[in-house]
Formats: C-alpha cells, sequence, structure tokens
C-alpha cells in the first residue's frame, strides 16, 4: 500500500509539471529542445542555478539572488490569468499589418535590459526629472514604443495595475523571436518598472556598429556574457533594417584611408554601394575623412529604415533563408554588413561560434534561446523596488 501511494504521489507531481509546461509548448512545439539541451554536451546549467544579478537603483546596490525566488513562471498566474495571451495576440495581430514589429521590438528589448537592466527604463518619455534613454544617439531610431502602448492599454482594460511594462517588453520581444523564425524559451514574470532613466549610460555604454572584436566582447562581458553568448546574441541581426549611414565609412573611406573595407567580399561590396548609393555624397570620395557616427550608435541595426534614409535588409537573401543560419554563413564568406558583424570572424572565441552555428542550426537556435532567457533577466527590479506603470510611457 505505501508502495502504492509514493507512486501516485509521483504521478500527481509529474502531472503539475507538465500542466505548469503546457503553454510553452502549445502552437509552437518549439519547447522541446529545452529539455534535451541540458543532455548537450555544449549546455549549461539551467538558469535557475545560476546566480544571478538585481540592483536598487536607490543606491546602486547590487545583491545576488537565486532568479526562482524572485521571479516565477506563470507570475500573473492569479492576479491577471490572461496577461502572456492578451500579448501574444496583440503582437500577433500588429505583426499581420506590420511585420517590421518583430524586429523593432527585439532591438528595444535588447537597448533596455543592457542598461542598467530589464526594467522598460528605454519607454520612458523625457519629463520633469527623467533624462529619457530614448534621446541619447544609439536610441535615436528606436522604434516600437507604440506597439508597447498597444499592448499595456489592451492588458490595462483586462487588469488594471497588475503587469509590468518590463514584463510586457521581454514578453512581446520572445513573440517578436517566433515571429521572425527564432526558438521559443520560456521566461519566469514578476519585473518591476524603473522610475528612472539612464540617458547617459545609454549614449556611452551600448556597443556601436564601429567596435572592433575587442571592444564588442569587452562591452558584453561587462553585462556578463561570454563569447559565446555574444555571437548568439548578435544572430538576431538576421532580421530587421540596417541604416546605410552606419556603414557608409565602411563602403568608401574606411579609417580614413579613402578606400573600402579590405573586409568586404568584393561582389557584396559593389551590392551595398548599389543599394546605399542614394545616402552617399561626393565629398566621402574627398581627401578628408568621412563622418564618422557617433561612437555609441546601437550595434543592435534592427529598426525599420527611417522613411527619408536607405536601408538595407538584414536578411538580403530573403526572409526564408533561416533564422540565425544566413548571418553566420554570410559572415564566413565577408558578408557581415556591420562592421562590428564581420569582426566576429576575427577573434579566436567568437570566430568558433560563428563557425559552429554557420553549420549547425539546431545549435545557434538552442544558444539563442539560453542567452535571451539571460538577457531578460539581467539586473531585474522585483516588489519592492520599482512600481508597475500604468502609462509605459511615465512613471506614477
Amino acid at each position: 500500500m505505501m508502495d502504492f501511494t509514493r507512486k501516485l504521489s509521483f504521478l500527481v507531481f509529474l502531472l503539475s509539471v507538465l500542466i505548469s509546461l503546457k503553454n510553452q509548448n502549445a502552437e509552437t512545439n518549439k519547447g522541446s529542445w529545452f529539455s534535451s539541451y541540458y543532455s548537450s554536451p555544449f549546455s549549461k546549467a539551467p538558469l535557475s542555478s545560476r546566480p544571478m544579478f538585481t540592483t536598487s537603483k536607490m543606491g546602486m546596490k547590487i545583491q545576488e539572488f537565486h532568479i526562482s525566488g524572485s521571479l516565477r513562471y506563470d507570475y500573473y498566474n492569479e492576479s491577471c490569468p490572461q496577461a502572456e495571451q492578451i500579448i501574444k495576440s496583440t503582437v500577433r495581430e500588429i505583426y499581420k499589418l506590420k511585420p517590421s514589429i518583430a524586429p523593432q521590438l527585439l532591438r528595444l528589448v535588447f537597448h533596455d535590459c543592457f542598461i542598467e537592466g530589464c526594467d522598460a527604463s528605454v519607454l520612458l518619455d523625457p519629463h520633469d526629472g527623467i533624462d529619457s534613454e530614448k534621446e541619447s544617439p544609439p536610441n535615436e531610431s528606436l522604434k516600437g514604443f507604440d506597439h508597447i502602448d498597444i499592448i499595456k492599454s489592451e492588458l490595462e482594460e483586462t487588469c488594471p495595475g497588475v503587469v509590468s511594462c518590463a514584463d510586457i517588453l521581454v514578453l512581446a520581444a520572445r513573440e517578436s523571436v517566433l515571429l521572425a523564425g527564432g526558438p521559443f524559451y520560456p521566461l519566469y514574470t514578476g519585473r518591476r518598472d524603473s522610475t528612472l532613466s539612464y540617458s547617459e549610460e545609454a549614449t556611452y555604454d551600448l556597443p556601436s556598429p564601429q567596435d572592433d572584436v575587442v571592444k564588442i566582447t569587452e562591452k558584453f562581458e561587462s553585462r556578463g556574457f561570454d563569447e559565446r553568448e555574444t555571437v548568439s546574441l548578435l544572430g538576431a541581426h538576421s532580421t530587421g533594417m540596417i541604416h546605410c549611414k552606419f556603414i557608409l565609412n565602411r563602403l568608401y573611406n574606411f579609417g580614413g584611408t579613402n578606400r573600402p573595407d579590405p573586409s568586404i567580399d568584393p561582389e557584396f561590396l559593389n551590392l551595398l554601394r548599389s543599394q546605399c548609393i542614394s545616402n552617399h555624397v561626393s565629398s566621402t570620395r574627398s581627401a578628408s575623412p568621412a563622418p564618422t557616427p557617433s561612437p555609441s550608435s546601437s550595434i543592435s541595426g534592427l529598426s525599420s529604415a527611417l522613411i527619408q534614409e536607405p536601408g538595407l535588409k538584414m536578411d538580403y537573401e530573403g526572409s526564408g533563408s533561416g533564422f540565425g543560419t544566413l548571418y553566420y554563413r554570410s559572415l564566413l564568406r565577408g558578408r557581415g554588413i556591420l562592421y562590428a558583424d564581420q569582426q566576429l570572424t576575427a577573434g579566436g572565441d567568437t570566430g568558433t561560434w560563428v563557425q559552429a552555428y554557420a553549420s549547425d542550426a539546431s545549435l545557434f537556435q538552442r544558444d539563442f534561446a539560453m542567452a535571451m532567457m539571460k538577457l531578460s533577466n539581467h539586473r531585474v527590479l522585483t516588489a519592492p523596488l520599482g512600481q508597475v506603470r500604468s502609462d509605459c510611457r511615465k512613471i506614477d
């Protein structure tokens, strides 16, 4: 009788686990990689067993915590059980009319989480006492704020004052990854919104399209990401649009040499020049160096092109070529659009991972998912810190 009771208890436990995971596995059927990942020779320890960091932005005191103790899966199960479904369905409805939402939200979450953590500080408008991150040079071309407003409005109608803008942003970005052809990844929720914005940090700390491999890895390392995670995260450049202004120096006057970047494949150089010719001025070929974009201009380069500026599709050979696959194979052929991207092949460790992801799409999908989970949990605010904004653009 005792053995039967134990077996029954174990079965009940397994059933509870399966029920808790059903939302991830539904519709996408991409959650299966998660359990098999940990038995892979490439795997790392599960996120819940690794130390993470949070920060009180009043005094900048950093403390270590166990991730599952501050955030948790299905955080809104009782307070707003429809929350994740509302976010998912709203993103998908917008995507039908405006597919550019996918790269826009993916870029937006990176710019938020990379600066002082995933706290929705990038969403704050300039106001009394708010030095908005939106006005920093790397963020001037950020888009997607209106999409977050729509999602927030839908949630406020159903569950007023419950779901944070920080959670909206990471969950909407996850849906964007799926829509772009990327992997599903589970996320904990329970983030709180910052009451501060960090314009100066955004200006100087975000990676730049002009960074070499040393600077790239240093900036990501400062946020706790190793070379492997850095290379996998930059696979997000598989989708979206890049403004020609970020690459003009590479095409005509690299490093003030009055010549193109020698690392660009010659045939690809001609293609890039033809695409950006309307943005090229004759003075670029003069002896004086061409104007250099701000050193802190965003590396992510995923926003839709501004109407007055020509741009290039990051997936220039077609969106059906596979999320991540084309990006890494292009780098091996000298066809990286951004200098910082192409520089990944110049580093020993980063170059190794470029080759690995170019030849193994499933490995990239797993690593990208894990890196996005880590990014989404970077230095989050949890209760009692922060607040839940009723309007993502301003503090309550």
